[in-house]
């Protein structure tokens, strides 16, 4: 867990990010050498973006590639911009912007007999879920069980997301759970 301050940091290196992409079209290039030692671990993150209470972009990564405090300033310009859902952020959206920081714990596979069984498992509020098969793969990160609080729900929109029928199963299906620290 991270303190405050430190919470703080990652917050506005994330605004900062965003605004640097507004002025030069570039995340914002930094050095993770001058963060405090806990902001240059290797972490997964995702950086959601909303506006008026509305999603307006949400990127991560799964897996730890980088430090932190990287990571965030590049997903943070990533949710701005490069979010294929929507358009890239304007200077006049920037205003109203609500910044929400994920850091990811270590996924660990789940083992299930049938898709009632996964159901059972999952713990609806704290667990986001990495769903895969073959190529199809999908992620809802914990907080998406605000909108989708049934548990057999939150898998069978996590199936669409990784581009899978929602009736969709097999003995292949793979499924991890993790938690998260958020901002």
């Amino acid at each position: 867990m991270l303190n405050e301050e430190n919470r703080k940091l990652l917050k506005d290196l994330a605004l900062r990010s965003i605004k640097n992409g507004l002025d030069t079209g570039h995340a914002l290039v930094i050095d993770p050498d001058e963060f405090p030692p806990e902001l240059r671990e290797h972490k997964a993150t995702f950086v959601t973006l909303h506006r008026h209470q509305q999603l307006r972009g949400c990127i991560g990564m799964l897996k730890p590639m980088r430090p932190l405090a990287e990571d965030i300033a590049q997903n943070a310009w990533s949710a701005a911009f490069r979010d294929p859902r929507f358009s890239p952020l304007t200077r006049d959206e920037a205003e109203d912007l609500d910044i929400h920081i994920s850091i990811l714990g270590e996924p660990s596979a789940m083992e299930f007999s049938d898709e009632q069984d996964l159901v059972e498992q999952i713990r609806p509020g704290v667990d986001g879920l990495i769903l895969e098969d073959g190529f199809n793969r999908g992620t809802f990160l914990p907080s998406v069980w605000e909108s989708l609080p049934d548990a057999a729900d939150f898998v069978s929109h996590l199936k669409l997301k990784a581009g899978l029928p929602q009736d969709y199963w097999s003995d292949t299906l793979k499924v991890q759970r993790y938690t998260v620290e958020e901002f």
